[in-house]
């Protein structure tokens, strides 16, 4: 069963990723310390398909891409937010990590409520507390780009294919 991360406002970039890790960008790296300043259990304990829930601003501070990636690497389905910092956004999208708005969820949500997105639909579903929440779906571009993993992986295999 997958876990749900809850944060707070303005959870930013120092945080995702403390600045002391910085001078690597081997992304195992990156996601061994991935909000370990805010939530030390969060990298010993985070796996595959858990979600984060925050709530206004999330991903504030630098430009740094480490942040996305960090949280990308760790295992992270999606973050789900009230709202983002823009360049957060930007780089999340670039990295490929499901981020999504939605100002409802963060007051309704507990950690081990059972989540399913549906990306296509715009749809979150709460299947413990059989809650639906929508959000704006990505246009098909940007699926595509988070489908290939990310910017550079897209423009790869975009490449390669001529």
């Amino acid at each position: 069963m997958n876990k749900n991360w809850i944060y707070q406002d303005n959870i930013d970039t120092d945080v995702i990723i403390p600045a002391r890790y910085l001078n690597t960008k081997d992304p195992q790296e990156l996601a061994s310390h991935c909000m370990e300043d805010i939530d030390k259990t969060f990298c010993q304990s985070v796996k595959k398909g858990d979600f984060i829930i925050a709530g206004y601003n999330f991903g504030c501070g630098s430009s740094r891409e480490h942040a996305p990636l960090a949280i990308k690497t760790s295992g992270i389905r999606a973050v789900i937010a009230k709202s983002f910092a823009r360049i957060f956004y930007r780089n999340a999208i670039n990295i490929g990590l499901v981020i999504i708005e939605n100002d409802k969820i963060q007051e309704d949500i507990s950690t081990q409520d059972e989540l399913e997105v549906n990306l296509n639909e715009g749809k979150i579903i709460n299947k413990t507390k059989n809650k639906e929440y929508s959000f704006s779906p990505y246009p098909k571009e940007i699926q595509t780009l988070i489908e290939k993993g990310g910017l550079v992986e897209y423009t790869k295999e975009k490449i390669t294919r001529g």
